[in-house]
């Protein structure tokens, strides 16, 4: 089976790019945007819409296999690729990336994606959200070639035996951190509510404090609103490095004291605590998320952290697995590129003993959601992020309606 055609298409996302920079140094709310100047090179705005481009590969047999490039919600910050706006990118999709695909046979997924993943345009790769559609792309037409699922091409290439069985979802609440736990709640969302914690006067609170008191409230309202008595979520909340904007990125004593209130305030729940430092470039915060591992295990606290900052790539993924920085690594599948690393970090961390959270951004689309479940299903990571969007509903239905769809397939097989 050959490809005939490449074809691109601009898209919208699931959510915004914002500069993450800009947040952090003050920019302010002003209902869905924000009031400040942009500080990330690209920006035009604090706030901006989310830009996607679908790549569509058709088959010499007339069927058509797609994905969709996508980049995170915070572009360029934390060491990664700069902001994805389809007019730049989809010249570079049909100069450099349909040639080599165009008249070739379908081979391997893995094979193709690591031919794509070795093109250079002067002298750089390809930008991640370009590596991670394309990839997609490629994977659905190695199935559709092959007659087969995504998730079993993926484990049959990587050895996998899979039992096929759901995964639990992480849903993200955006800064409407009450009312959209209320949904995940009554929809029994498995891991809740990530909480967008990025500003310590407003939602951390200079000793945490502020932070503190919504957890118990989160815990409380749990309580008050579960859908049955064996429904037990587990609490994640992302601080984007607030924390050690408030004590210090090395004072991990005071952090750790911190992450024991909040442990007590969680209670019956268990909690995870992401990114808690931003060391702003990779071996210190390497060093500092490992040393504050290294004492909350000593200490006994009950918390799991959760690397994300600066833990971009495949290779960032394994260095942080190995020196042990973070209980769990989210692997945020856009910065990986080709999701052929995705399922490569997945597979690495399970060996290392650390959790594996297959994430990614509300700033993906539908179609790329799906294909990272088909991934994860294959793979199975601890969990994975609800995608895109912040509002629960969607995010949740889209991922939620592809592993059920896988489950019956493979039931009925």
């Amino acid at each position: 089976m050959k490809i005939t055609k490449v074809i691109c298409s601009t898209g919208r996302t699931g959510f915004f790019f914002d500069d993450q920079r800009a947040i952090k140094g003050g920019a302010k709310s002003n209902g869905s945007a924000y009031v400040g100047e942009p500080v990330t090179a690209g920006f035009t705005a604090v706030r901006q819409a989310g830009e996607a481009i679908s790549v569509m590969l058709v088959l010499e047999d007339g069927q058509v296999a797609y994905g969709d490039c996508a980049a995170v919600q915070y572009s360029g910050a934390g060491g990664r690729d700069p902001l994805f706006l389809a007019k730049d990118f989809i010249p570079v999709i049909e100069e450099h990336v349909a040639p080599t695909l165009v008249g070739k046979d379908i081979t391997s997924f893995r094979e193709m994606c690591a031919n794509m993943e070795a093109i250079e345009v002067e002298g750089k790769r390809l930008h991640t959200a370009i590596r991670y559609g394309v990839s997609q792309a490629i994977l659905d037409a190695v199935a559709k070639a092959n007659h087969k699922m995504m998730c079993e091409v993926i484990a049959d290439e990587y050895g996998l035996t899979p039992e096929y069985r759901e995964i639990p979802i992480f849903t993200q609440s955006g800064d409407s951190r009450y009312d959209n736990a209320d949904k995940m709640i009554m929809k029994a969302a498995d891991v809740l509510p990530h909480a967008l914690i990025n500003n310590v006067e407003t939602k951390l609170g200079k000793d945490c404090e502020i932070l503190v008191e919504y957890i118990k409230w989160l815990s409380a309202r749990i309580q008050e609103l579960a859908p049955s008595e064996d429904y037990k979520p587990v609490l994640h909340i992302d601080v984007y490095g607030t924390m050690g904007m408030a004590y210090g990125v090395n004072n991990y004593e005071a952090m750790a004291n911190a992450l024991e209130r909040m442990v007590e305030a969680a209670k019956p729940y268990k909690l995870r605590i992401e990114g808690p430092m931003d060391a702003e470039e990779r071996e210190a915060q390497m060093q500092a998320l490992a040393a504050l591992t290294k004492l909350v295990d000593e200490r006994g606290i009950d918390v799991e952290l959760v690397a994300d900052e600066w833990c971009n790539t495949l290779e960032d993924i394994k260095y942080f697995a190995d020196n042990k920085a973070g209980h769990m690594v989210q692997i945020k599948t856009p910065d990986l590129g080709g999701i052929n690393n995705t399922a490569e970090a997945v597979i690495y961390c399970k060996e290392k003993g650390i959790g594996a959270y297959q994430g990614g951004t509300c700033n993906e689309t539908d179609r790329s959601a799906q294909v990272c479940v088909n991934v994860a299903m294959a793979t199975q990571p601890v969990q994975i992020l609800a995608k895109p969007g912040m509002g629960v509903d969607e995010g949740i239905m889209i991922v939620y309606n592809e592993m059920q769809r896988i489950l019956a397939c493979m039931q009925a097989k």
